[in-house]
């Protein structure tokens, strides 16, 4: 009884979801341009389990580059309605689109200044009626034993504020590296950290040039504590000297390995990584190709250092 109980909420809930999904039209665009265009802040606003939902669809939106933070509908009215100001988007959420606090806050909105989204699930509502916008959806039946507690009503909204997030995301070219900004910190954040922050910033740009002798190499190699040099070719290219690289040429050539330079025994065409990349797309290639590092280039192409698998395992991204 009590499975079939959950299992009768969850099929009530997907089929709300699979109702909203069918159900989206232009009304959802316009709102979805709304954010984008909108130049001051997104606020969401409702009390109870909507004001829950708020939060985290403005925490959603925040993370994903648009600043957006929530209002409590009851704590606005009384004093934080100055949060408001001109050029902002407000979102009420309210189910039955007549929920007192919000009721009460939309001529202070417009005379704010703000535009103001609905997102309800009633269309003939007060709140529907007074916003700029308003996004509709239909809750048949909400899971509830009783039929009081929402449910399904807060997974549509929740869902449907996931899917105007994506819709930002989509619309602004939102990027991956624009994502990492926003978590620097926990495991996400190490997983998005870039090339630049995973570079040893001790260990300086080990180079030396073509003509220099593999001793000298080996000598930058043990200074730069990085077990590789990068290598100034005569075409202006660069080359790369690993600790593989020296065996490989001792193995052949013995003690005449030494009179080697480092532009003979460097590898030609290495692999390179820019800066601005992930960390992790530098642990990728370096899995991929059997290597444990990647010069690294700046966002002109330039020679900015060497990234090592160490430094990255350093950083417990892996």
């Amino acid at each position: 009884m009590i499975v079939q109980q959950g299992r009768r909420v969850l099929d009530i809930e997907a089929r709300a979801l699979k109702t909203l999904a069918d159900s989206l039209d232009d009304a959802f665009e316009r709102v979805a341009r709304a954010i984008v265009d909108t130049e001051g802040r997104v606020i969401l606003t409702g009390i109870g389990k909507s004001g829950i939902v708020c939060r985290k669809i403005a925490a959603t939106l925040a993370s994903t580059g648009t600043p957006a933070f929530f209002l409590h509908s009851a704590e606005a009215i009384h004093g934080d309605l100055g949060m408001i100001t001109r050029g902002d988007l407000v979102i009420g959420v309210s189910n039955s689109g007549e929920t007192e606090e919000l009721v009460r806050l939309l001529e202070h909105i417009k005379r704010l200044g703000a535009r103001l989204v609905a997102i309800t699930g009633a269309g003939e509502s007060t709140l529907a009626r007074y916003a700029d916008l308003a996004l509709v959806y239909r809750v048949e039946e909400e899971g509830c034993p009783l039929g009081l507690a929402p449910m399904a009503s807060t997974t549509v909204t929740l869902a449907l504020g996931d899917a105007l997030a994506a819709a930002v995301m989509d619309a602004r070219g939102f990027t991956t590296r624009q994502f990492a900004a926003y978590h620097p910190g926990g495991k996400l954040g190490k997983r998005l950290m870039l090339v630049v922050e995973g570079m040893g910033k001790h260990q300086g740009r080990p180079l030396v040039q073509a003509d220099a002798s593999l001793n000298e190499a080996l000598v930058e190699m043990s200074e730069k504590r990085l077990g590789v040099t990068a290598v100034a070719l005569e075409d202006g290219s660069l080359g790369l000297i690993s600790d593989g690289d020296i065996r490989r040429t001792l193995q052949r050539h013995g003690d005449a390995a030494f009179g080697k330079t480092a532009g003979e025994v460097c590898t030609r065409d290495p692999k390179t990584i820019r800066v601005d990349q992930l960390a992790v797309e530098a642990l990728q290639l370096m899995e991929d190709h059997h290597i444990t590092a990647l010069i690294a280039l700046d966002e002109a192409g330039g020679y900015a250092g060497v990234v090592h698998l160490h430094d990255l395992w350093k950083t417990q991204m892996v």
